[in-house]
């Protein structure tokens, strides 16, 4: 049974966004606090690296359930600022927890991680489970996988936990930020005249595991649902389990523009991948929440541009 109050971090995010919609069609009886490091319109204003005002909060909802998004989750972005990133992905995940065991000790606590942190496992060439090694390449999946490890720990002192390893998931409302956002917006703009019908992209032959939000949101929420049949401890990948280039992505989004476009490399956005290709594998997440994708893929990249296109529009009108 879904828990019925539910504190969720990083509820202003893409995901948070995505998953605060998805909890709300699940049941009308659950309670959502959702939380963001600044606030906002139905979210409170919560800083994870603040454990006094985590457990403050804890102590007055008492949740059945926190869902632990909140992060510095862009990888350049994470990099850039390393010590922004461990303070939140790591010492704030640490903090939130700890708050967690103390005010709320009957709640499960799901920890989004990541896929990024099998790191150099994904150099074996095969789709990769949950007993791959963790072994990060940067610093974003470093934060995460200490975070797992840290978490762990924490099992034995009685938090109930369950790890979530997304692979890469994408969908309406991104940041462009992330490469195949920016490819759609890049082709809303050329095509509403305001940018040369030329497409700047990067490395392209990366083939990247790419989920729909949507559906990664569904894994979480089928999580929620069946916590109490899990083990605490459990680490679940959500994986569609095949590798696309993200040159054969870009092909088929410039397929669904209304204008011809030409692709142009730009030097400035070329950064070699250390991990031509990830591969994830889902049987665990099939078989003990009953999970798989289920959003056709040209769906998912046809909403992709229509919320592209969408916000131009809406930035021409301001």
């Amino acid at each position: 049974m879904t828990p019925r109050r539910i504190l969720l971090t990083g509820a202003a995010g893409f995901v948070g966004r995505h998953l605060r919609a998805r909890l709300a069609a699940c049941s009308p009886a659950i309670r959502l606090l959702a939380t963001g490091e600044t606030g906002g319109p139905e979210i409170l204003p919560l800083d994870v690296t603040d454990e006094a005002a985590a457990r403050a909060m804890l102590d007055d909802f008492q949740p059945d359930a926190v869902v632990h998004l909140a992060a510095v989750a862009a990888v350049p972005e994470a990099n850039r600022a390393a010590e922004r990133a461990w303070e939140v992905n790591f010492s704030g995940t640490c903090r939130l927890a700890r708050a967690v065991l103390e005010s709320a000790p009957s709640a499960w606590f799901l920890f989004v991680s990541t896929a990024a942190s099998y790191g150099r496992s994904f150099r074996a060439g095969m789709p990769l489970s949950e007993e791959a090694p963790l072994a990060p390449l940067e610093t974003y999946a470093a934060t995460k996988a200490a975070a797992e490890m840290a978490l762990s720990a924490m099992v034995s002192e009685g938090l109930r936990l369950v790890r979530l390893r997304p692979f890469n998931h994408i969908g309406p409302g991104q940041s462009e930020r992330f490469a195949i956002a920016a490819f759609a917006a890049q082709i809303a703009r050329i095509e509403a005249g305001l940018q040369p019908p030329e497409l700047a992209v990067g490395w392209l032959a990366a083939e990247r595991d790419f989920l729909d939000v949507r559906d990664v949101c569904a894994g979480y929420a089928a999580c929620l649902e069946r916590a109490e049949t899990l083990e605490s401890g459990i680490a679940i990948n959500l994986a569609s389990g095949q590798a696309r280039p993200i040159g054969t992505v870009l092909e088929e989004l410039i397929a669904l523009s209304r204008v011809p476009i030409v692709i142009r490399t730009d030097q400035a956005r070329l950064r070699w991948a250390d991990l031509p290709r990830t591969l994830g594998d889902a049987t665990l997440a099939a078989r003990l929440l009953d999970w798989r994708p289920e959003i056709p893929w040209r769906g998912t990249l046809a909403d992709i541009l229509a919320d592209a296109r969408a916000r131009v529009e809406k930035a021409k009108t301001c």
